[in-house]
């Protein structure tokens, strides 16, 4: 509906939605319906909702992937304004940190060197002519497409510049060049992402906004008493602290500054020296330098007992580089740059090479390896060493690590390829698997076990041998025994730091770390992992960590893998950089020459909200003049309103004023609900938590109530990318397909932790319901006279109880913040038993109190999630006084669901009947090689329906038994019932001498079944007999039955064997309740039915 070849009529209906939404809003604004204060003292509010959204980073403009979390915000809040609770949902835009920076230095660089706008280099006149020409080809011929792009389009890449990124995000060419002022982001994005929020309908009160950074003078006070609070504690310290760190930055690179990498923490490996013997080749030139040790990196060094060899990449770079003690070291460069950041290769981020080495040079070299039983071992080639991980060098030990295993069988049993990288058969073959650890079920050769069990056949067969590794290499540490060494008979878990620590203090092995994985950051920095001179959150110290862990306890998670996601978090985090020397923020108050990074100060400013209206003057800067001065907001005043302090006594803020800050905190907090994206739980979700129960320690009350957490949000079930141009902004959605259907597909999209899919046929079809469920208002409303009144019958009944059900079904959903399933009891379920009413009572004859709650019901139910069109109907359509936003839950009464049963069977009757009787006037099949004229059946008019009053026999019997083994809580059955119900069946008395294979065939199928629909629909569906007659309620009805399956006439009757006989038709005793047998009769039939 929102693309211009789907024609003017859909424009008109999105346009039609459009012009609601600017008329809803313009109230709100008029009304300031979100704009919401902490109730006087001893005031009676009926409860309060504090929700709050990470604020948004500030470096472009919002996209639906940001719209979808917030939604879930939105539509919470908007449940609970609508229930009568005072709601409070602020939102504030976080600009700490370096990416703003970054970008803005990117920019600039673009511009002052390839001009403005810019001329990349790639953008030569000939690739922009055959660019030209192919559009050109393309326009006149339009069936052939080419997908090939110019050889300078293919090198640019797509959005590669920053220039790119911003003009595909939808920033205007004129406005881009301001964005070389990183001030300049901080106030054209902020105002864009307020508009945004705003135009998709949010009930955000804007008077609490505000951006980070020492920019806005009162949050840089907030977050400066914050750690000045937590330094107090004991919380915050400064040490030597291993970090990923951008060099060219010059700082930590912590998961917000990252532009891939996220989550990735140091990997600790220990550096084994190995010693060269000999320097054989190219590494002659390394006599006289000193000592010359080839540094191999393991994750492993119990095993060092069972070297049998070193391996090198034949093809891989190398350097030989000079080590503090005169001595040399060979790695790859990579290793060496990470090493010279950590004090252990001098000079730093610029180790010395002396000597340039291919793979290839090492083959050969003699070495004498630590705890290794041989006097000497060998360098061989390996093709499957990673040069992005380690030294390049490793450490070979066939007897516990399968690639090392498969790669020596190759070596000893191929000729031609110890030919093939010049290997000498006395550097392979005498060597033999040295036992060193014994493993239950792998005995003293695990790698060797592991690999001829999964048939590995060659160093080659990857997947085999990861397979391989994750069977011995997990077992090994958690229930392996040394075999070898001083540690003998000692369990590998806790030999190996021992070992470890004895290599060190040796000197035959050192401690390094690097990234897990690769660490770009946002300024395009291959990152390393630093020994860094930082200031550090003590997060996991144990107290505080146990204090955690009971908030993580109390709070609600919706879903245990939320939970488990905390808990995970909580088990691994530990001392936490909080200190940057580059970007944007607050300057840390004891020690300003360094910036608190992005994730330390986005912990507890929750609680800023609560105050910021009093504070800020209705600016998100906090630059314009009000009633208190940023320098009167003291460290005293912060600990009277948040802690409870005794009020400070040289205060210049008006008593009054205190009070009221001290009362809005007191009754907003603690916040009811957070939620975000799963990705945040491994840092700013579980610092908040951590925050929290630091700063308000003796006040459990205070912390975090729940917290939600949603997947990533797919666009048509693509990844978004602005490169692909599968990406969509707010604006553009709102613009596309009004902020009402925008908020339908986004609530459709999906409520758990797995991705999430925002369809835009789901918001075009929203669209059309949404605009035809106005036209049918505007009809149905017009025709209200002449509906039906008077007493109830049993269809308005049952279109009344599902009234019941969709309130009762919608709240449960609401209150589990299940959205989908709240749209769909709401307003998919409810629309559909409307037709269903329609249907059975006929357009005319629909009764208008019923009608009149419908319109009042589906309007409110909705309202939350799409409250413009609620807005519309319930003031201009119903001519409501006030909002649908505030207008109270509907009232209803509870859902009877035995109605809902008996209304279920009748729709599910007629069905049977129908497809019954088309089966019966059917004409007959022809036999093969008949040609003669077909006899038709005679058209059906009357039909007797033979009903069956309850179970018996056996079947009574049967449901008796999984009735008392239903666990009605858990919705399920113990695993013996199915094998255990025919000996209850049997001890019944009812199956007479039936034999057991009978007795199985007859019974388990039932049994199945019945146990199937228990599961599914709980114990009463294991009752012998339904809630209701169904002879009477077919009687009741009969007049309906006879109009919607157009029959002249129709009779009721019970089924039983007699009856069967009786009517000489066996088959009727077949019915069961719940299942009645449909005969038919044509007019001529003697007993037809009356």
């Amino acid at each position: 509906m929102a693309n211009k070849e789907e024609g003017p009529q859909n424009f008109a209906r999105r346009d039609l939605l459009l012009s609601i939404q600017a008329e809803s809003q313009k109230r709100w604004t008029d009304e300031r319906v979100f704009e919401v204060d902490a109730p006087a003292a001893g005031g009676d509010c009926g409860g309060k909702f504090f929700g709050n959204f990470p604020y948004p980073y500030m470096n472009g403009l919002l996209h639906l992937g940001h719209a979808f979390s917030l939604s879930k915000l939105e539509f919470a809040s908007a449940y609970h304004r609508l229930c009568g609770k005072k709601v409070l949902f602020p939102q504030g835009f976080h600009c700490t940190g370096m990416p703003i920076k970054a970008c803005a230095d990117k920019l600039d660089h673009e511009l002052s060197t390839y001009g403005c706008p810019p001329r990349f280099p790639e953008e030569d006149d000939g690739a922009a002519e055959a660019e030209a020409a192919q559009t050109a080809a393309a326009e006149k011929d339009p069936a052939k497409f080419s997908g090939k792009k110019s050889k300078a389009a293919a090198k640019k890449g797509t959005g590669s510049t920053q220039w790119d990124i911003l003009i595909r995000s939808g920033i205007p060419e004129a406005e881009v060049p301001n964005c070389r002022d990183p001030m300049h982001w901080l106030r054209y994005f902020p105002p864009m992402a307020r508009r945004d929020i705003t135009a998709m309908g949010c009930g955000v009160d804007w008077r609490r906004a505000f951006i980070t950074t020492d920019v806005n003078p009162f949050y840089d006070g907030f977050i400066q008493w914050q750690f000045r609070t937590l330094r107090k504690q004991g919380k915050i310290v400064k040490d030597k602290r291993y970090a990923v760190y951008s060099p060219k930055d010059g700082q930590p690179c912590a998961d917000h500054d990252r532009a891939t990498g996220e989550g990735v923490g140091p990997q600790e490996y220990t550096l084994i020296k190995m010693r060269a013997l000999a320097l054989p080749g190219r590494l002659a030139e390394l006599e006289g330098a000193g000592p010359v040790f080839l540094l191999a990196a393991t994750l492993r060094p119990e095993t060092m007992y069972g070297q049998t060899n070193a391996w090198a990449l034949p093809e891989g770079d190398y350097g030989a580089f000079r080590a503090p003690g005169g001595e040399v070291y060979i790695m790859m460069a990579r290793a060496a740059r990470n090493l010279s950041w950590q004090d252990r290769l001098p000079p730093t981020g610029a180790p010395e090479r002396l000597l340039a080495l291919k793979g290839q040079d090492l083959i050969g070299v003699p070495l004498q390896a630590p705890n290794c039983p041989h006097e000497r071992i060998y360098v061989l080639p390996l093709l499957t060493i990673l040069t992005s991980k380690g030294t390049g060098v490793v450490t070979s030990v066939p007897s516990d690590a399968p690639d090392d295993w498969a790669a020596l069988i190759d070596l000893r049993r191929k000729e031609k390829l110890r030919e093939k990288f010049g290997v000498r058969d006395e550097w392979v073959l005498p060597y033999e698997v040295i036992p060193i650890i014994h493993i239950p079920g792998f005995g003293d050769k695990a790698a060797e076990k592991a690999c001829l069990d999964l048939k590995v056949q060659s160093q080659n067969d990857s997947k085999k041998l990861a397979e391989a590794k994750q069977q011995v290499y997990l077992k090994g540490f958690t229930d392996g025994v040394m075999l070898a060494g001083p540690h003998k008979g000692e369990k590998v878990s806790e030999a190996k730091p021992v070992i470890r620590a004895e290599l060190v203090e040796a000197g035959q092995a050192i401690l390094y770390s690097e990234p897990e994985r690769a660490v770009t950051s946002r300024s395009g920095d291959d990152c390393v992992v630093a020994l860094t001179d930082q200031w550090y959150i003590t997060y996991g110290e144990a107290d505080w960590e146990a204090a955690t862990t009971r908030c993580l306890a109390a709070m609600e998670t919706y879903g245990e893998e939320g939970r488990r996601a905390f808990e995970h978090t909580l088990g691994w985090l530990r001392q936490w950089a909080c200190s940057r020397s580059f970007g944007l923020g607050t300057r840390l108050p004891w020690d300003p020459q360094y910036l608190i990074e992005s994730l330390s100060d986005s912990t507890i400013y929750m609680a800023f909200y609560t105050v910021a209206h009093l504070l800020l003057n209705g600016d998100m800067y906090g630059e314009t003049p009000g009633a208190v001065a940023p320098a009167d907001v003291t460290d005293a005043v912060w600990d009277h309103v948040l802690l409870g302090a005794p009020a400070p006594r040289d205060c210049a803020l008006p008593a009054g004023l205190l009070a009221r800050m001290r009362r809005e905190f007191q009754f907003w907090y603690p916040f009811d609900l957070r939620v975000s994206g799963k990705d945040l739980i491994n840092n700013h979700l579980t610092f908040a938590l951590y925050n929290h129960t630091a700063i308000w320690a003796n006040e459990p009350r205070l912390w975090p109530r729940s917290m939600r957490t949603n997947g990533h949000l797919l666009l048509n079930a693509e990844k978004m990318s602005k490169s692909t141009g599968n990406f969509k902004t707010l604006e553009q959605a709102v613009a596309d397909y009004s902020a009402d259907a925008t908020r339908v597909a986004l609530a459709d999209a999906g409520d758990t932790m797995d991705d999430a899919n925002f369809e835009m046929t789901t918001a075009n079809s929203a669209i059309l319901r949404l605009t035809k469920e106005l036209a049918w208002t505007e009809e149905v409303l017009r025709a209200m006279n002449s509906l039906r009144v008077g007493p109830h019958g049993f269809h308005d009944r049952v279109f009344d109880n599902e009234m019941n059900v969709a309130v009762a079904a919608t709240r449960q959903a609401y209150e589990g913040l299940m959205f989908r399933e709240a749209l769909k009891a709401g307003w998919y379920d409810l629309l559909l038993a409307r037709d269903a009413y329609r249907v059975a009572a006929g357009e005319r004859r629909l009764h208008r109190d019923l009608v009149a709650r419908f319109l009042e019901v589906s309007t409110l139910l909705l309202a939350p999630i799409c409250p413009h069109t609620c807005e519309h109907v319930w003031r201009t359509l119903l001519r409501r006084p006030g909002s649908a936003l505030t207008a109270g839950w509907p009232a209803a009464d509870e859902p009877d669901y035995g109605l809902r049963r008996a209304a279920d069977y009748l729709d599910t009757l007629v069905t049977t009947v129908r497809s019954e009787r088309a089966k019966a006037e059917a004409p007959p099949k022809r036999r093969k090689g008949d040609t003669g004229p077909v006899t038709l059946p005679p058209k059906v008019t009357r039909a007797g329906i033979y009903v069956a009053a309850r179970y018996g026999g056996w079947q009574e019997a049967a449901l008796g038994y999984l009735a008392s083994r239903f666990d009605a809580g858990g919705g399920c059955f113990p695993p013996d019932t199915l094998g255990s119900v025919l000996e209850a069946v049997r001890a019944s008395g009812t199956t007479g001498n039936m034999p057991d294979k009978a007795l199985k065939q007859t019974v388990l199928p039932f049994v199945r079944a019945k146990m199937d629909e228990a599961v599914k629909g709980g114990a009463q569906l294991l009752a012998t007999k339904l809630p209701f007659s169904e002879a009477e309620l077919i009687s009741d009805n009969c007049g309906y039955l006879l109009r919607v399956l157009a029959l002249e006439a129709l009779e009721v009757c019970e089924a039983s064997e007699a009856a069967a006989a009786a009517a000489g038709r066996p088959h009727i005793a077949a019915a069961q309740p719940g299942s009645p047998v449909v005969h038919f009769a044509a007019p001529a039939e003697a007993n037809g039915a009356s």
